[in-house]
């Protein structure tokens, strides 16, 4: 990392410097706020509070895109509570052992690692599971819940979506993986759980997951809409969006069905039309003999 040492007593500078750059790291100095504030960009800051007769909040303020480390003689409200609100990430009681602050910086590289990662992973789950339908997982609906959908990302959405609304977190797994049980097995019986591909598992398998799931809060999916499910709410979804995902062949007609259905809100109909090789005037033929109506 490419650290930046704002502190005025020049030998504590210089040795934690040292010990830093014994790690692998790269440290420059600055004795005093005004030298502080640079054009370069750093990694991390560690900044002390205790410079005395100067402001440190300009330092907080210029690298906001920085792990700012406070280096506090005592911990008060104008030592770490404000410079905290302010934007610094986290503070260090001098004296300190080296490895306590080195601690500190991996942790917050990592947790800032993780927090991008997560936001482009949310960013990209709602990309992705995009659904229009009129269902709707709340916190009144009765767990275990069992969600018949002929489309696996109808289901996914719904579940996402409600650890979206509700705030919470939950386990994810796929029936399909061989030690499905076990992982169910190990996790807390108030945790939200969410269990795909029960289509795909035995019989035999079925009755152990519908025995381990009782009284507990799980949300099961499967894209068999014939599958019987007892003593258990059900929640069914019936949708053509996942024709293409199952690998089917359709006709003709029920591909340009389809396509009217699924892009007629995203296209106006001189482009459907054109895309499907038609006619306007045949695209409202097609649309009368399927029954396709269309929102205006």
């Amino acid at each position: 990392m490419k650290i930046l040492i704002v502190e005025n007593e020049l030998y504590l500078a210089q040795s934690i410097s040292a010990k830093l750059t014994e790690l692998g790291h790269v440290c420059e100095s600055a004795s005093s706020i005004k030298d502080a504030i640079k054009e370069e960009e750093f990694d991390a800051i560690l900044l002390s509070t205790n410079i005395s007769g100067q402001n440190f909040y300009p330092v907080i303020e210029h690298y906001t895109n920085s792990i700012v480390i406070l280096m506090v003689s005592y911990v008060s409200n104008d030592t770490v509570s404000g410079p905290l609100k302010a934007g610094a990430n986290d503070y260090i009681v001098k004296p300190f052992m080296i490895e306590e602050l080195v601690r500190k910086l991996d942790h917050l590289q990592d947790y800032i690692v993780f927090k991008k990662e997560n936001a482009t992973y949310k960013s990209y789950i709602d990309h992705v599971l995009k659904q229009n339908t009129q269902h709707k997982i709340t916190n009144k609906s009765t767990l275990p819940l069992a969600i018949k959908s002929t489309y696996q990302k109808v289901a996914d959405a719904l579940v996402f979506n409600f650890a979206k609304e509700y705030n919470e977190s939950f386990s994810f797994i796929s029936l399909d993986d061989s030690d499905a049980l076990l992982q169910l097995k190990k996790i807390h019986e108030k945790e939200l759980v969410y269990l795909i591909d029960y289509q795909n598992i035995k019989k035999s398998e079925k009755s152990k997951i519908l025995s381990l799931i009782q009284n507990r809060r799980v949300i099961l999916s499967t894209t068999d809409v014939h599958e019987e499910f007892v003593d258990l709410e059900v929640l069914e979804i019936k949708s053509d969006d996942g024709v293409f995902e199952k690998g089917d062949i359709l006709s003709i007609e029920n591909y340009v069905k389809y396509i009217i259905t699924k892009y007629q809100t995203k296209f106006p109909d001189t482009e459907l039309s054109k895309k499907l090789g038609i006619s306007r005037k045949s695209l409202w033929e097609k649309r009368k003999k399927y029954g396709i109506s269309k929102k205006k």
